[in-house]
């Protein structure tokens, strides 16, 4: 079982923040100790079961490895010389993440382990429209996040071409680190979906398959199934109320007003700074 928190709240008139209540950085160690093979990764496919979630599980350890390689090489390119090409390549990517839509980070930070979600909001907030306006941004997300998954993937073949040229591969990599985000953010949507939905059929189908099973037998022995348990909680705060009230009917959100919030729920301030400076 695993309770995500979203943190809820307006940053400039009806333009809102979602981020969720942590926040960790990608580790930045280089140490050969968690750094896995190719032997180790064929080790753990030869062991997965053949059936559908095994092949489900052997997909996700090929994109998590790949993931990893990929950001071994981000890593190693950070640390590039000042005016080598590779810091030039390093800063144009840094600026292509910039313009990522903070929506794709929140729906990324979602994960498929999430059991249940508290969704903390100021008071004066409705708590349908809460829940509404998150049911729409998985759904938006899932039909945005599909379409380009599938694009950047259509693409590899072709910037793999660029191989042939004596330089760092930046499009293919760009396009393998794309297709794997949009994939992340998908699954971090279809996932918000059921967390939020106001069907309880779809409610049994988010908890852990051990946890599941266990259930389904309590069931068919007489017991209580809580399987169909809404996943969700709305937790109106008045201490959030009291710290966006006073800008937000006024105009957006200043940088200190952000940083007393990110200090106190543990956000990332940038990602909430994207939120209300995002026109699109």
């Amino acid at each position: 079982m695993k309770t995500t928190r979203f943190i809820v709240f307006p940053v400039e008139g009806r333009r809102w923040s979602f981020t969720t209540g942590t926040f960790t950085r990608p580790p930045t160690g280089t140490g050969q100790a968690n750094d896995p093979t190719f032997k180790e990764l064929w080790r753990s496919i030869s062991i997965t079961p053949s059936a559908d979630q095994g092949l489900s599980r052997k997909a996700e350890l090929i994109t998590d490895f790949v993931s990893h390689k990929m950001q071994q090489k981000w890593l190693a390119l950070e640390k590039a010389p000042v005016g080598s090409i590779r810091q030039r390549v390093y800063s144009l990517g840094q600026w292509l993440l910039d313009r990522v839509k903070p929506s794709e980070m929140f729906l990324k930070s979602i994960s498929k382990d999430t059991t249940k979600v508290e969704v903390v909001f100021p008071l004066s907030l409705n708590p349908r429209l809460v829940r509404r306006r998150l049911r729409c941004i998985a759904n938006s997300g899932a039909i945005y996040h599909r379409r380009y998954m599938y694009g950047s993937i259509a693409l590899l073949p072709f910037t793999a071409l660029f191989a042939v040229v004596p330089l760092p591969n930046v499009p293919l990599f760009w396009n393998l680190f794309r297709a794997h985000a949009h994939w992340r953010a998908l699954q971090g949507s279809e996932r918000l979906l059921l967390l939020v939905s106001d069907c309880s059929n779809s409610w049994s189908r988010i908890g852990a398959p051990h946890d599941m099973n266990r259930e389904t037998e309590n069931a068919s022995q007489g017991g209580s199934n809580t399987a169909g348990t809404c996943p969700w909680v709305l937790i109106p705060c008045r201490e959030l109320e009291n710290i966006v009230v006073s800008e937000a009917k006024t105009g957006a959100l200043s940088n200190s007003t952000i940083s007393i919030i990110c200090k106190t729920y543990n956000l990332d301030s940038s990602q909430v700074m994207k939120w209300r400076d995002d026109k699109l």
